[in-house]
């Protein structure tokens, strides 16, 4: 029974987990107008919603990012630039 019980709450927040917003710092180093994402140092791909024009931003520029994860793609909900 506790164990029903303690697999049932693994289930019902799994998804409550995932929604939860992540952070990701690094140097820009490809931007996709046309795709709408970035690549920074760590290699990974993030997606620019509308409201975040990558039309300011620059390869090379280090920015602070906030994201979640939507389907399979990181989706930036805010970006700060930092300091070099």
């Amino acid at each position: 029974m506790k164990r029903q019980i303690l697999m049932t709450a693994i289930l019902t927040l799994a998804p409550i987990s995932m929604a939860l917003a992540a952070q990701a710092s690094g140097k820009i180093t490809a931007i996709s107008k046309n795709a709408d994402t970035i690549t920074l140092s760590d290699g990974k791909t993030y997606n620019l919603p509308e409201g975040i024009e990558d039309t300011k931003l620059r390869v090379g520029e280090k920015v602070q990012l906030t994201y979640t994860i939507k389907g399979r793609k990181a989706v930036v909900s805010q970006m700060t630039p930092q300091k070099k």
